[in-house]
């Protein structure tokens, strides 16, 4: 008897962690739908997710890796509207993701957003991205009840070495890399496969739900 195949609609997939978690998914018994700026999905423009969902059909679980560039610096410098457009992409992004793909996930499917360590991490200048993760992750707890039983997670990587990275020089990148390697706990800076077993976890076991995972080799613990 043929096994029903699952499917998996992945936002965010065509680099990075979640390019990774594309192949990671992919075996004979799953469909798995990548979406991005590169496909031509804007996820900040609402009825065009709206139609890709339509497009798709009914599917098993929701992945949104989709990040966007948040401007760095103290509160009296940033430019606001380079904040909001920011949060228009990653936050607003990822609620028009799952506001319109909820519709069409099966008995049993889940979701799983991310977030990112600096919710929780103070550094200076990083209101931008500390304030939209945080925001990521308080929603996640909320749409966890408000979508119950379809279960909603959260993924909140560290330094993870990805092409986030590229347009630094590469002195500046390994000088970043090598300090942050000295400072972790694990002695390493992270990988995309290192995230995406996180994601793999979250999808696969229906017993957590409202969870968010820190994949940052001990950053937040000082």
């Amino acid at each position: 008897m043929k096994t029903e195949q699952i499917v998996y609609v992945l936002i965010g997939g065509t680099s990075g962690i979640g390019a990774e978690l594309a192949k990671q998914l992919e075996h004979d018994n799953a469909i798995v739908h990548v979406a991005s700026r590169k496909t031509g999905l804007d996820i900040s423009n609402a009825q065009s997710v709206c139609d890709y969902f339509e497009n798709i059909g009914a599917f098993d679980h929701l992945i949104v890796t989709a990040g966007s560039y948040a401007p760095a610096g103290k509160v009296v410098d940033v430019n606001v509207s380079q904040a909001q457009s920011a949060f228009n992409t990653k936050f607003w992004g990822t609620i028009n993701s799952v506001k319109h793909g909820v519709r069409y996930i099966k008995k049993g499917g889940s979701i799983t957003l991310t977030s990112g360590m600096l919710s929780r991490k103070v550094v200076a200048n990083t209101y931008v991205k500390t304030a939209i993760n945080a925001a990521m992750e308080a929603t996640t707890k909320v749409l966890a009840k408000e979508l119950a039983p379809i279960r909603v997670n959260a993924v909140s990587p560290g330094l993870i070495k990805t092409e986030a990275y590229q347009g630094m020089n590469e002195y500046d990148r390994d000088t970043l890399y090598e300090r942050a390697k000295n400072s972790l706990p694990v002695g390493k800076v992270g990988e995309v496969s290192d995230v995406a077993k996180a994601y793999l976890l979250l999808i696969n076991n229906s017993y957590m739900t409202g969870t968010v995972i820190d994949i940052d080799g001990g950053a937040l613990l000082g």
